[in-house]
């Protein structure tokens, strides 16, 4: 019997319910082998195996409410704050915005098999304003058939389980290396994205939200693109005044010829490192499109109108 399933063993219950909730409140924590250990442990007991799902998925969904609350009052600053310690600081946001623009509150049910969209999809669902009550249903949903299917798992495959823990303890130190070497190949893959991403970011030129606000009261051809993912139904922080919503996906499909005869064309996102609208940009200009991407997204522009000088020209224009 390996030292793991003895410390499941000695822990129980209380070793599945922690380990979950650390792990969902952020850590680098996997939980799933204790949801299968507990089915692997459970096999004959199927009263303490529906319980291990039952408490699984109250951990998880006690880590996913305190998110979604912190979504909620700080809203897309706390997204911010939670890609700056992501291994893929880019795209985890973008991802969130896509899955719950195509799909909606059912990306709750599904967010626990999706890395990365697990930890977001709450915060996402409080920064869009999504229902505590409807939040509570579709997450604790989704907790239950992430919970159950690893539990389920567990009592298909116990046999193989217990064997492949027993092997594990035989080979001791070298299990363990062989694991981090797996582990440093994903970190070091991840990191080669980012600075390819960051390569890139240097590459496309960027304009000012001020410089932007000017062209934009000026005979100028100015044609914004908004790409971030939208939500119908959801509230979200106001756009830029005649800007065009668009998704990333329709940029390699053919443009309207709106956006070749502008003079000026800008996209923009709430992502941090404007990740969104700098991948935009780059599938613009390799089409021929000189676009250029608004520094500091949504968040500069806002803070650009709150400036009185900016806010009393507005009012004058629209006198």
């Amino acid at each position: 019997m390996s030292s793991l399933l003895a410390f499941y063993q000695t822990h129980g219950l209380l070793a599945l319910f922690v380990a979950v909730f650390v792990e969902q409140v952020g850590a680098p924590m996997p939980s799933y082998p204790f949801l299968l250990l507990s089915g692997a442990q459970y096999t004959d007991t199927t009263l303490l195996a529906l319980l291990a799902v039952v408490l699984a998925s109250l951990a998880s969904l006690l880590a996913d409410v305190l998110w979604f609350y912190a979504g909620r009052r700080y809203g897309q600053r706390i997204l911010a704050v939670m890609c700056k310690i992501s291994i893929s600081p880019d795209t985890c946001v973008r991802k969130s915005e896509l899955s719950f623009a195509k799909s909606g509150v059912a990306t709750l049910l599904l967010s626990k098999f999706i890395p990365g969209l697990s930890t977001f999809a709450p915060p996402m669902a409080g920064a869009m304003g999504m229902r505590l009550g409807t939040f509570l249903l579709f997450n604790f949903a989704g907790a239950l058939l992430w919970a159950g299917s690893g539990v389920a798992l567990g009592v298909l495959f116990h046999s193989q389980i217990n064997r492949l823990l027993e092997v594990l303890a035989e080979f001791g130190s070298m299990a363990v290396l062989a694991l981090l070497v797996l582990l440093s190949l994903y970190i070091a893959y991840r990191l080669w994205r980012r600075w390819r991403m960051n390569r890139l970011r240097a590459r496309i030129p960027k304009i000012q939200a001020l410089e932007l606000w000017t062209l934009l009261q000026s005979p100028t051809r100015v044609q914004v693109l908004d790409v971030r993912g939208q939500v119908e139904g959801m509230a979200w922080e106001a756009g830029i005044e005649g800007a065009e919503a668009v998704a990333i996906p329709l940029l390699h499909a053919d443009l309207p010829a709106a956006w070749r005869d502008s003079e000026v064309l800008v996209t923009f996102c709430s992502c941090p490192n404007d990740a969104s609208a700098v991948k935009a940009a780059a599938i613009l200009r390799k089409r021929g499109l000189p676009a250029l991407v608004l520094n500091g997204g949504i968040e500069a522009w806002q803070q650009a109108m709150a400036e009185p000088e900016v806010q009393s020209q507005t009012l004058e224009a629209r006198a």
